[in-house]
């Protein structure tokens, strides 16, 4: 199988963290985001949508989408299991994993694309206002995962789960690039930051 990736993006990340904590090993090929190899016509005939991750299969069946591939890894090799064991901890988990792709990264990426960083690429012309929206939203969302956090130890509950993954990723991304490390004052968001950067799996 091959990974396209590329270094420091969250959504590959979130891939290579889940096949790990699989035992999976990913082929890596490295593409250059801002060369714009994922835009070229190779590429989009791999995924058509011209972003990363791309999974290949042995056969050239190719998955984008991070849950996708990842729900693709999870049927191929069911344990440990990430995405949850019985219909009601299915939902829920689904339902934190939810919460934190369109509630938390998509505010975080609304701030970035509209950040100084991609205005110095001259892709887009930035938004000021979505920018401001998306670092409010954001940093509101910090304070109501603070909250749940200090109720049970981990993103959709008692365990460790695909919820966490994405979390994990978001947050440290929001951090390094986007200027919205959560504030100090979200211990339990650190001590759970803390919990989950201890894992094997969870590299940079």
């Amino acid at each position: 199988m091959k990974f396209y990736d590329y270094p420091g993006a969250p959504n590959p990340r979130r891939v290579k963290i889940f096949a790990a904590e699989k035992g999976i090993e990913l082929e890596v090929v490295m593409t250059d985001m801002a060369k714009r190899e994922h835009k070229t016509a190779e590429f989009m005939r791999k995924n058509p949508s011209g972003k990363i991750p791309v999974l290949e299969l042995d056969d050239g069946t190719c998955i984008g989408e991070s849950v996708a591939i990842s729900r693709y890894l999870e049927s191929v090799q069911p344990e440990p299991n990430l995405f949850g064991l019985d219909p009601v901890e299915i939902a829920v988990i689904e339902m934190h994993h939810r919460h934190i792709e369109l509630e938390l990264l998509s505010q975080i990426g609304a701030s970035w694309v509209n950040g100084p960083i991609v205005a110095k690429m001259g892709l887009i012309e930035p938004i000021e206002a979505a920018k401001e929206r998306g670092d409010l939203m954001t940093k509101s969302f910090y304070k109501r995962l603070d909250l749940a956090l200090g109720e049970h130890p981990y993103i959709a509950g008692e365990r460790y789960t695909v919820a966490d993954i994405t979390a994990i990723c978001t947050i440290d991304f929001a951090t390094r690039l986007v200027g919205l490390r959560p504030a100090d004052e979200h211990k339990n968001i650190w001590e759970w930051h803390e919990r989950v950067t201890a894992r094997p799996a969870v590299t940079d």
